[in-house]
């Protein structure tokens, strides 16, 4: 499948992932099985983040944290479907990640797997919304915390999107088209 996802600037000038697609749908809940299964299709990857060329890798943990992290469990609504279909962007939203910052290990059980402690890098991605006739009408922008973690390798993982936040901001502007 061929994803809908390019990365725009607003009209502030800060990059944004627009994902125009909603492929995790639910009223209620999100299927988090159908999102791991999504995920794992990056696992060996990586991505550089264009502000710090750090390089951030795709390891075989992000699909089960990302979908099962107590953080997802506690997410409802709008803003676990915005996790969900965040997934979509997860290459992009790590080239435009920014604002770096490092913290140690909080948990013992972290001591082999991030090693060298953890990093947060924030993001930003904007999910459609749809008109009657199936036509986007608008969309809603979220920033999120990427969290990564710099592993025994002493490379850094992405672990999972956290703190997704919808931005209660001026217009959105697309193409010379406010949004």
């Amino acid at each position: 499948m061929k994803k809908n996802v390019r990365i725009v600037t607003d009209l502030d000038g800060k990059r944004v992932v627009l994902i125009n697609d909603i492929i995790f749908k639910g009223k209620r809940n999100i299927n988090w099985k159908d999102v791991e299964k999504y995920l794992k299709k990056y696992v060996g990857e990586f991505y550089e983040i264009a502000d710090t060329k750090d390089i951030v890798y795709i390891g075989n943990d992000l699909s089960d944290e990302y979908a099962n992290s107590n953080y997802t469990h506690c997410l409802k609504g709008a803003s676990a479907k915005a996790k969900a279909n965040a997934a979509q962007g997860i290459p992009e939203m790590i080239e435009i990640a920014f604002d770096k910052k490092y913290e140690e290990n909080r948990k013992e059980k972290h001591t082999k797997d991030a090693k060298y402690g953890w990093y947060r890098y924030e993001t930003r991605f904007a999910l459609p919304i749809f008109n009657d006739d199936g036509v986007i009408e608008k969309y809603n922008v979220f920033q999120a915390i990427m969290l990564i973690r710099h592993a025994r390798d002493d490379k850094m993982y992405l672990y999972d999107v956290i703190e997704i936040k919808k931005e209660t901001s001026k217009l959105f502007q697309l193409n010379g088209c406010t949004q």
